[in-house]
């Protein structure tokens, strides 16, 4: 038994080196200068360590990497929380409030989920367009506030929530209202952080919607921000990995502190 569980740490041990790998180049990129990144002799260890790659990426005036982090920054620290209160107000809905149509609406919620992004997206744009929205936080912010995923893993997850709990809360005179209010959102608070944080992963790593209504640089994000040192006329490597390095933080941070909560998040919500 020792031997079997020494076995499968030393495996485990292995694959997490494995994919530590590329990241553990793009920080040593990061971290020398573009003859180095290029040479062909390369060396595991960085030397010498220079930060000027880091200190170029905040003075260029061409790429405002400081607000682009911030605007990424307000976008998905607005969109997790809102989206997920909304996709949580929506499943007990579907899950609780006896009303005609209730499953037909879970059917075209479900519709949704095949339609491909492409064929929305233009209409999307136009609206948005339309409603002034281009170059605006706001225009970034509210087109992905509105998860038809998350809705149904709320769904499934108030499903199978204790009904007792609701009674007694109706017997002290609470509506529906009130019992998801006091009783359910509290109880809630797994799935509430385990889908906020794939929320803020997903809004922080978001392209294509970005990059066509922020056109201006002061509306950028951190992902079209770092897509400037990747051209077809010039490659600024030193730049794209050290950018890299800078995006990729928030999110590791996020990972380690929510991962737990997504892996519960996603058993007790009844998909597997």
């Amino acid at each position: 038994m020792p031997l079997r569980r020494l076995a499968r740490d030393l495996l485990l041990g292995l694959l997490t080196a494995l994919f530590l790998i590329p990241f553990l180049i793009m920080l040593r990129n990061s971290l020398v200068d573009a003859h180095q990144i290029t040479a062909p002799h390369r060396y595991w260890l960085p030397w010498p360590l220079t930060l000027e790659n880091y200190r170029e990426l905040f003075t260029n005036p061409s790429v405002p990497m400081g607000r682009s982090l911030l605007n990424s920054f307000l976008i998905a620290t607005v969109t997790a929380p809102v989206s997920t209160l909304l996709a949580s107000m929506a499943g007990y809905a579907l899950a609780r409030l006896r009303v005609p149509g209730r499953n037909l609406v879970t059917g075209f919620i479900v519709a949704t989920l095949m339609i491909p992004g492409s064929v929305t997206f233009v209409p999307t744009f136009v609206v948005v367009g339309a409603l002034g929205g281009v170059n605006t936080l706001w225009g970034l912010i509210v087109p992905g506030l509105f998860n038809a995923f998350a809705v149904l893993l709320f769904r499934n997850f108030y499903l199978r929530f204790p009904v007792e709990l609701e009674e007694a809360g109706r017997l002290d005179g609470l509506g529906h209202l009130g019992v998801y209010r006091r009783i359910v959102l509290p109880a809630s608070g797994t799935m509430i952080a385990s889908l906020g944080a794939l929320s803020f992963i997903d809004s922080w790593n978001a392209f294509l919607w970005p990059l066509v209504i922020g056109q201006d640089p002061s509306a950028w994000t951190a992902q079209i921000a770092l897509s400037t040192f990747l051209t077809a006329q010039t490659v600024n490597l030193p730049g794209l990995f050290a950018g890299a390095i800078v995006t990729v933080l928030p999110l590791v941070v996020m990972f380690l502190v929510a991962q737990r909560h997504i892996v519960q998040g996603i058993a007790m919500s009844g998909i597997k």
